[in-house]
């Protein structure tokens, strides 16, 4: 029998591995590795509430492992050297981890294959353990990927998922393998006062209280802002502590139209998986250009900073961004609003927003916050790329009350119902009692601006 190590990446979990389970099966022993990335923190993606949240997991995993009789080996540094290392160590045949879509990932299997073949060890694969289907599963007859979602989604809809895998009862890592400490939130400066726990019980607590009593009202009420009817579980997708394909099996057990409005949310995550499988580049250029001249200098630099601070003007939008700033996470609806104020109503180039998303979300995913933001800046996959959100317009329409603005803008917290959309209506007294920046922009003006620039070519 065979030792094997298994490199975990995005699938921070124990139920639904089909990497660890292939590991386990055909193995004496086995390594759990996880390795702390030079390469992520020497590129900016080492944002204080998402590496909170990976400490939260990492410390679930080998607390879950540890009740099976193993425990989880951390290292830090390149992660092929770190991973050659533990295979000599353990004196290892076969590393199991599941497939990446980003170039970098993608890069890391090829670099570690490499290495390890000059090792004498064979490297396994596993596609469908961070996505529910494979980024090349399925593909339009011209192309070799779906550049429009509805047709993907129906093509998804009718592939057939894999079945999850159990968890496994028991593991045994090989002795004279080291660990460095399980990293710990604490010490950690930056973080959002309201950020969420992680880990795979956390995400698992979540999905079952999201089953019983959530679901169902989905397709009503996800974009609800004041109800926050979502499910919350991104961040648990985004580093793996939930399986998307176990998430989809019991969505459609559960049935409905609330289910399958959320299935078509893990559909789109797919998505844009597939799309970055096929266009690496997309993280960083545009899909589809416009040959966009973005606003710059110091009016730019202006409006970005209010836009970052919740200082537009603009109450819906500025809630959005404070929420953001508090929780590390912001409502789906609100992300959509504040993509679309930043891009075209101020005209700033989508990747400074991308980034300020990147630096504060807990579930800051590159597929999905890049490909989203080029969704709502018009340069990609959208087959509306000039449509413009108002956000008067779409407050009154998701935030009719006004609750959520107050909840995040408590500076408005007097003015009643829907009145506190338009603060700048008022008028002399009424409107110095409030202190709240006037509009950075005249949404009329910034429209025409936006069509110019577009209409320029």
């Amino acid at each position: 029998m065979s030792i094997s190590v298994v490199l975990f990446t995005s699938d921070l979990r124990l139920h639904d591995h089909p990497a660890l389970r292939a590991a386990q099966g055909g193995s004496a022993a086995l390594v759990p590795l996880f390795v702390r990335d030079d390469a992520v923190a020497e590129a900016g993606f080492t944002a204080p509430n998402r590496m909170a949240f990976l400490a939260d997991c990492l410390a679930d995993l080998d607390a879950g492992l540890r009740e099976r009789g193993g425990r989880l080996v951390v290292r830090s540094g390149d992660v092929v050297a770190q991973v050659c290392k533990v295979v000599a160590e353990a004196d290892a045949d076969e590393v199991h981890m599941a497939a990446g879509v980003s170039a970098y990932a993608r890069r890391r299997e090829e670099r570690l294959r490499t290495a390890l073949e000059g090792e004498g060890c064979r490297l396994h694969v596993h596609d469908a353990v961070i996505t529910a289907l494979a980024p090349g599963a399925v593909t339009p007859s011209s192309s070799d990927h779906f550049a429009v979602f509805t047709p993907y989604f129906r093509r998804w809809s009718q592939e057939p998922l894999r079945n999850a895998v159990a968890v496994p009862r028991a593991i045994r890592v090989p002795d004279g393998v080291g660990s460095e400490e399980i990293p710990s939130r604490r010490g950690l400066s930056g973080l959002s006062q309201g950020l969420a726990r992680g880990g795979e019980r956390e995400g698992r607590r979540r999905l079952a209280a999201w089953l019983r009593a959530g679901i169902a009202s989905y397709e009503d009420g996800h974009d609800d802002l004041p109800g926050d009817a979502t499910s919350r579980l991104s961040p648990h997708l985004h580093f793996g502590t939930l399986s998307p394909v176990e998430l989809v099996h019991r969505a459609r057990a559960a049935g409905g139209p609330g289910a399958e409005a959320f299935v078509r949310q893990l559909a789109w995550r797919d998505f844009h998986h597939q799309v970055l499988a096929a266009r690496p580049d997309a993280a960083v250029a545009d899909y589809r250009t416009k040959h966009d001249r973005w606003r710059s200098g110091t009016m730019a630099r202006e409006d970005i900073q209010a836009w970052k601070e919740g200082r537009t003007g603009y109450p819906v939008v500025d809630a959005a961004m404070r929420q953001l700033r508090h929780e590390g996470w912001m409502h789906n609806r609100a992300r959509l609003l504040a993509a679309s104020f930043l891009t075209k109503t101020l005209y700033v180039d989508w990747r400074i927003g991308a980034r300020h998303f990147l630096d504060l979300l807990v579930d800051g995913d590159v597929a999905n916050n890049q490909l989203n933001w080029q969704w709502m800046a018009g340069t990609g996959t959208d087959s509306r790329p000039g449509r413009v959100l108002n956000p008067v317009t779409q407050a009154k329409r998701y935030d009719p009350d006004g609750e959520y603005v107050r909840r995040w803008v408590p500076e408005l917290a007097g003015l009643a119902g829907g009145a506190v959309h338009e603060p700048c209506k008022l008028q002399g007294l009424e409107r110095a009692a409030y202190d709240y920046p006037d509009p950075v922009v005249d949404l009329s003006d910034a429209l025409a601006r936006f069509r110019a620039a577009r209409d320029r070519g």
